[in-house]
């Protein structure tokens, strides 16, 4: 909670995130973890303030998660925790902690027996157990390889659907607030034609923010607004107060979006 705020505001859990890896830098690789993530600690109460996408690269990854930790409840990372020389992700996060890397018993036990029939577990393969010492694992039902917590950092992979799996393994483990909620209303009108409309339902509605999402489609201007709070009645009310506004100047609304 920020220092300026109201005694009465309700406590807003916060997380980062820092995508790493130099394929997604380079546009080799798209990424597709920021909605991912981003969706699920919605659902956790959990807000994403902000993302960094950052390199393979030690100090950039020491200075980020130092300073993003710092500032929010919970840190995740993608990326880098694999079996090759350039995923450092461990490394740089024991770095950042002051910690040493260790190897997990757990982890060790889980990868030999995953590797069992698929050639043995390799020297490669084995620094998919080292971790942080005094982490914790987040479990992975995909391809053996845990995640990794320790404190409020999360560690996991870069591949999208192990990523889902080891967020399904973290839900309803982290302490968060009041889930985000979201209308989205749809309209064929110039968002610098309803800025002003826009900003006035925003004000009577405490609780409440809307979003403006531009568009050009079959050679015409429209926007879709996005109204998010974490109480249901304030959204509605929000929502109603909105597309009364919009139909009174003459403009049809379409709820849930165009």
């Amino acid at each position: 909670m920020t220092a300026d705020a109201p005694a009465s505001s309700p406590r807003i859990w916060t997380a980062a995130l820092i995508v790493i890896g130099d394929e997604i830098l380079s546009g080799r690789t798209q990424d597709k973890n920021v909605a991912q993530v981003a969706t699920w600690l919605n659902v956790q109460g959990i807000r994403l303030k902000e993302v960094r996408v950052i390199a393979d690269d030690m100090d950039a990854i020491v200075e980020a998660v130092n300073l993003l930790r710092a500032r929010n409840d919970y840190l995740f990372t993608t990326g880098g925790i694999g079996p090759t020389h350039d995923d450092i992700t461990v490394d740089a996060i024991s770095q950042a902690l002051g910690v040493d890397v260790v190897i997990h018993p757990v982890a060790r036990a889980i990868l030999d027996g995953y590797y069992a029939t698929r050639g043995g577990l390799t020297e490669g393969r084995l620094r998919m157990a080292r971790v942080p010492d005094g982490a914790e694992l987040i479990e992975n039902r995909m391809s053996g390889a845990p995640g990794i917590r320790i404190g409020n950092l999360f560690l996991m992979a870069g591949v999208p659907h192990i990523t889902a799996g080891m967020l399904d393994a973290l839900t309803g483990t982290l302490e968060g607030g009041l889930p985000l909620l979201s209308a989205t209303l749809g309209c064929w009108v110039a968002e610098s034609e309803v800025a002003d409309m826009l900003g006035a339902t925003e004000r009577a509605h405490e609780g409440c923010q809307i979003g403006s999402y531009p568009f050009f489609r079959e050679g015409r201007v429209g926007a879709n607004f996005v109204i998010r709070s974490t109480d249901q009645v304030q959204l509605d009310a929000c929502a109603g107060a909105l597309v009364s506004a919009l139909e009174a100047t003459g403009r049809e609304v379409t709820p849930g979006g165009i």
